[in-house]
């Protein structure tokens, strides 16, 4: 095929999208869109049962949420309609069988289900590969006439001719199959719907589709629907078959290996150029070794030639750490858009939340950016616990925090520095420093032996973030009046001091 490039994702609307469609539509986008083509999305609904509308706009709104946006499909095109039931209702697929059974390349098979496992059955006994027998080769179309006039529905299938099938594939260079070892292939059922090979050959026909990208799975489909190509008078597309995506055991990914479909990221708070990026390495590599990526830098290395054949492990570690990365670059404002709903989930924001709330989570996620790969970790930080959460009981069943406080030089750090906090107004930055100066002045402590009673005061923990940046978001808590009561540092010491057996 000469001319534009054009590539389709094809995906069935029965179920969520698994992430390792996902990859292959992603693999589908950055070839297109490195080589300037037209990317296709096509919905491949013939499975009555199983496809439903809920999930076809589903997988519209997942892609669009990963950033892979297409030139034809959902918003129309010239070579539509793009989902596969309205090109059945509108005989498509009927008239492209018609012409095979014309030209002699199809057949009506009467073969009853029963016949047909006798067959499979007789040929796994022989050890032979169950592949049909060719029973209905023979039927004249005189006679097929008759047998559908006298009540048998058929169903229609391939005469695949001898010969040996080869085509070159992008990724795993030269294949040759036997066309011995296919079998003569159904194209319609016998209920009048087409068969995915035949409806996949139709459809990439007639939209001139001129690289077929999907996943290993698929090989053995590949020579038959070559053959069709050829029977419908069509050149084939290029085909590039991309290894599978496995877990961590090296088995492939299922729902055992945790969270597989893309909604659950995205309900999880992972960015999408975040998983969009993993998911370009997931069997990929770029030749600087880079692997933190924006979406235009993928498009300008994305090159086939470096697709491995190996299978790619998803590594849940690995995607954490990129996600990090791109938590880390994003804009203050869209990390606070996304993580309030979390927080709020959790009940620790009000619903609406306002700007103040919205300028103490921007504060937060500053705090928080080098830390967490997805936003619904927020709520669960260390960080948000202290500042959300606080409990003065909480450390005291710490045996280090317990040891410290039989510390009497410990005790009089935490005592005095409570004194020191005035009670009528919060402290800003500048006021903490130096009234933990003065503490310091008054007790004798210095550096841990002041710093660790002072966190344990404001914190009820013996560790966590610094408190120079604890402190304001403490204090920014405090005056948001929060559906948690978040006590403010005078508060927050006072209680400790009462844990302690003292007087505030």
């Amino acid at each position: 095929m000469s001319g534009k490039i054009r590539t389709r994702f094809a995906p069935s609307p029965t179920g969520l999208l698994h992430v390792g469609n996902v990859r292959t539509a992603l693999f589908n986008w950055l070839f297109t869109r490195h080589a300037g083509g037209e990317f296709v999305l096509r919905i491949e609904d013939t499975d009555r049962q199983r496809s439903t509308l809920e999930h076809e706009q589903g997988i519209v709104a997942e892609l669009t949420w990963l950033g892979l946006d297409w030139d034809e499909g959902t918003k129309g095109g010239p070579f539509g309609p793009y989902c596969q039931s309205e090109r059945h209702e509108r005989g498509i697929y009927r008239r492209e069988l018609e012409r095979l059974l014309e030209q002699g390349d199809a057949y009506e098979c009467f073969c009853t289900p029963e016949q047909l496992e006798a067959d499979r059955q007789e040929s796994l006994k022989a050890g032979r590969p169950p592949q049909y027998v060719g029973r209905c080769r023979a039927v004249s179309p005189e006679q097929a006439g008759n047998r559908k006039a006298a009540g048998e529905q058929p169903a229609s299938r391939f005469r695949v001719p001898p010969g040996k099938v080869v085509f070159e594939d992008l990724i795993r260079g030269p294949i040759e199959v036997d066309s011995s070892q296919i079998g003569d292939p159904v194209l319609f059922r016998g209920d009048g719907w087409p068969t995915y090979n035949f409806a996949v050959v139709v459809d990439d026909i007639q939209m001139r589709i001129t690289h077929v990208i999907r996943g290993e799975d698929h090989i053995s489909n590949t020579p038959r629907q070559i053959l069709l190509y050829r029977a419908l008078g069509a050149e084939p597309p290029r085909f590039a078959h991309l290894p599978l995506v496995l877990g961590m055991d090296h088995a492939p990914l299922s729902k055992r290996h945790g969270d597989t479909s893309l909604r659950m990221y995205r309900e999880h708070g992972y960015l999408p150029e975040a998983l969009f990026n993993y998911l370009a390495l997931l069997g990929w590599s770029s030749p600087s070794g880079k692997e933190v990526f924006l979406r235009q830098e993928l498009v300008g290395e994305f090159d086939l030639s470096r697709v491995g054949r190996s299978a790619g492990v998803f590594d849940p570690a690995k995607l954490d750490w990129i996600a990090n990365q791109h938590v880390r670059r994003a804009d203050r404002d869209r990390l606070v858009e996304l993580a309030i709903p979390f927080l709020q989930q959790r009940g620790d924001l009000p619903d609406p939340a306002g700007p103040a709330h919205r300028a103490w989570v921007g504060d937060l996620m500053e705090l928080l950016r080098e830390s967490v790969s997805r936003l619904s970790e927020v709520p669960g930080t260390e960080a948000a616990q202290i500042l959300l959460r606080f409990d003065a009981t909480r450390g005291f069943s710490d045996p280090e925090i317990q040891a410290d406080l039989k510390d009497p030089a410990c005790r009089a750090v935490i005592r005095k520095f409570c004194e020191l906090l005035p009670c009528d107004r919060p402290i800003d930055l500048e006021a903490y420093r130096r009234i933990a100066q003065e503490t310091g002045k008054a007790t004798g402590a210095k550096g841990r032996g002041l710093y660790h009673p002072i966190r344990v005061a404001l914190t009820a923990r013996g560790s966590g973030p610094e408190l120079n940046r604890l402190v304001p978001l403490i204090e920014g808590a405090a005056a948001l009046h929060l559906p948690n009561p978040a006590p403010g540092c005078a508060q927050r010491a006072a209680l400790v001091v009462r844990q302690m057996g003292g007087e505030s």
